[in-house]
C-alpha cells in the first residue's frame, strides 16, 4: 500500500465521479520509478531526455482538464495536437488516468519493462483496495491507453528511430584539434546525430549556436593552450571543498573502471534526471497538488529535451578535443582528470547548458530565492548540499566541470549563455497558464 493515497471527497472529477484520490505522491514515486529504471538501463542524458518528456507531456495533457488554472499545451509545442476529450458519460478519474500515461508511456521507452509492470501491478492494487471501483480504474486506464496512442503517433514523428540507423561519429584523425574517445573505455561518440531529433519548442537545433571555442593551437602562450593549464591547475591544486563539487554534479549514467584486464562500470544519474529529482524536491517542500507537480516535472522535462538538442548540436559541429587528450598529448602525459570524460565532444559544456535551462524554468515556477536541500545524490554516497537558489546550484554545476577537469572555461561559459537563451525562449512560447509573463522576473 503507498502511503501517498489517500482517500477524500471532494468535487466530482470532471463531473463524472464523486470519488477523487490524491495521488501526488504516487506520481512522485512514479517519476522516481522512471528514473531508477533510466539509471538501471544505463540511457545516455540525450536519451533520457526524451524518456522523461514524453510520458509527462501525456500526464500533463489529461490533468491539465481537469485543472481550473492550466491550459493544453496543444499547438504550443512542435506538431502537438489535442489529445482525444474526456467523455463526460464514463467514470474516468484524470489523477489516475495522468499517472497510467505516465508510466505506460515509459514502459515503451525504457528496456526494463518488468520494472515498470511491477511497479504498475502494485498501484493498481493499491488504488482497488481504498475504493476506487473497477469500472473507475478501468475507464481511467482506457482513456490513458487512448491519450498514449496519440502521443506515441506525434513521438513517432521526431526522427529519433531514423536516427538509430545512422552511422556512428568519424573520428578525424589527421586534425590534432578534433576530439577522439578517451581513457579508459574509448567508447565512440554518443549521439552524433542528435541536432536532427526535432525540438519540442525551439525552431531548430540551431536556433542558438553559441561562439565557437578559442582557436586550437599548441604553442605555449597560446589562448588555447592557457585554457588548457587553467583545467590543469585547477585539478593540480584542488581543494576539498571544489572536488565535493566536481563530485556531487559529476551526473556520469556510466563510469568504466579498469583493474589488471577486468573492466566494469558504475551507473549513476544523469544530468536531466539529476534536476528532475530537484525538481521533485521543489514541488514536495511548496506541497504543490497533483496538477501543478505535473505542469512543475512537465516544463522541467521539455527545458532539458531542447537544451541537449541545441547543446549536442554544438558538439558535434565544432568537435573540439578534450582537456584530458590535449593536456597528455601536449602537457603532461601522466595527468588524470578528477570526473571520467563523458564520450562526447567538448563544446558547450551539457551540464551548463541543460542545469541553467532547468534553473531558469524551475526560477520561473518556484521563485528567484528558492531555498532547498539537494538531497538527489545520498543513495549514491554523495552528502546532501544546500543552495539559497537554483540559479546558484545551476552555476555550481556548471562550474564543477572545470573542478572534475573535463571542460575548458569557454564551454562553461558558454554553455551557461546558451541554456539560458533555451529556458527563456521556453517561458517565452509555452503558456500553461492563462496569465502573462513577466520576463523582467527571470535573472
Amino acid at each position: 500500500m503507498f502511503l501517498g493515497l489517500v482517500l477524500v471527497r471532494c468535487t466530482p472529477d470532471h463531473q463524472v465521479s464523486s470519488i477523487q484520490v490524491d495521488n501526488t505522491q504516487l506520481f512522485h514515486k512514479s517519476v522516481k520509478q522512471l528514473t531508477d529504471i533510466i539509471v538501471y538501463d544505463v540511457f545516455s542524458p540525450p536519451v533520457a531526455s526524451r524518456v522523461y518528456a514524453y510520458p509527462a507531456i501525456a500526464a500533463y495533457e489529461i490533468i491539465q482538464q481537469a485543472s481550473p488554472t492550466l491550459t493544453s499545451l496543444a499547438g504550443q509545442i512542435n506538431g502537438l495536437t489535442n489529445i482525444p476529450p474526456i467523455d463526460s458519460t464514463t467514470q474516468i478519474n484524470t489523477s489516475i488516468a495522468a499517472i497510467e500515461a505516465f508510466t505506460l508511456l515509459g514502459r515503451q521507452l525504457v528496456f526494463s519493462v518488468e520494472k515498470m509492470d511491477a511497479f504498475r501491478d502494485s498501484f493498481h492494487n493499491a488504488w482497488l483496495e481504498i475504493g476506487i471501483t473497477p469500472g473507475q480504474l478501468e475507464a481511467s486506464q482506457k482513456y490513458a491507453r487512448e491519450v498514449v496512442q496519440h502521443i506515441n503517433s506525434w513521438m513517432d514523428k521526431d526522427f529519433y528511430k531514423e536516427t538509430r540507423t545512422y552511422p556512428k561519429f568519424n573520428i578525424d584523425d589527421k586534425d590534432a584539434s578534433r576530439w577522439e574517445p578517451t581513457p579508459p573505455a574509448y567508447i565512440d561518440g554518443i549521439e552524433p546525430h542528435w541536432n536532427k531529433i526535432r525540438p519540442m519548442v525551439m525552431d531548430s537545433a540551431s536556433q542558438f549556436i553559441p561562439p565557437p571555442p578559442p582557436l586550437f593551437s599548441i604553442e605555449p602562450g597560446s589562448d588555447f593552450y592557457k585554457e588548457a593549464m587553467i583545467v590543469y591547475d585547477s585539478v593540480n591544486q584542488i581543494e576539498k571543498e571544489c572536488y565535493d563539487i566536481a563530485k556531487f554534479w559529476d551526473c556520469n549514467p556510466f563510469v568504466s573502471h579498469q583493474k589488471g584486464h577486468v573492466m566494469s562500470a558504475t551507473k549513476k544519474i544523469s544530468p536531466g534526471g539529476h534536476w528532475i529529482g530537484i525538481t521533485g524536491l521543489a514541488c514536495k517542500k511548496s506541497g504543490l497538488a497533483i496538477d501543478k507537480t505535473i505542469e512543475a516535472y512537465t516544463l522541467v522535462s521539455i527545458g532539458l529535451f531542447d537544451a541537449f538538442i541545441s547543446c549536442w548540436d554544438e558538439k558535434y559541429r565544432s568537435d573540439l578535443i578534450r582537456p584530458e587528450t590535449y593536456i597528455n598529448e601536449y602537457i603532461d602525459e601522466d595527468w588524470k582528470p578528477i570526473l571520467q570524460t563523458p564520450p562526447f565532444p567538448e563544446h558547450t559544456s551539457g551540464h551548463s547548458v541543460v542545469s541553467r535551462t532547468s534553473a531558469i524554468l524551475l526560477t520561473q515556477i518556484f521563485g528567484n530565492n528558492f531555498e532547498y536541500i539537494d538531497t538527489v545524490e545520498e543513495e549514491f554516497g554523495l552528502p546532501a548540499r544546500s543552495y539559497d537558489s537554483f540559479l546558484q546550484a545551476s552555476e555550481e554545476a556548471a562550474i564543477s566541470r572545470l573542478y572534475g577537469g573535463i571542460h575548458y572555461m569557454p564551454a562553461i561559459t558558454e554553455g551557461i549563455k546558451q541554456g539560458e537563451k533555451v529556458g527563456k525562449l521556453i517561458i517565452s512560447r509555452v503558456h500553461t497558464q492563462n496569465q502573462p509573463i513577466n520576463m523582467s522576473t527571470i535573472q
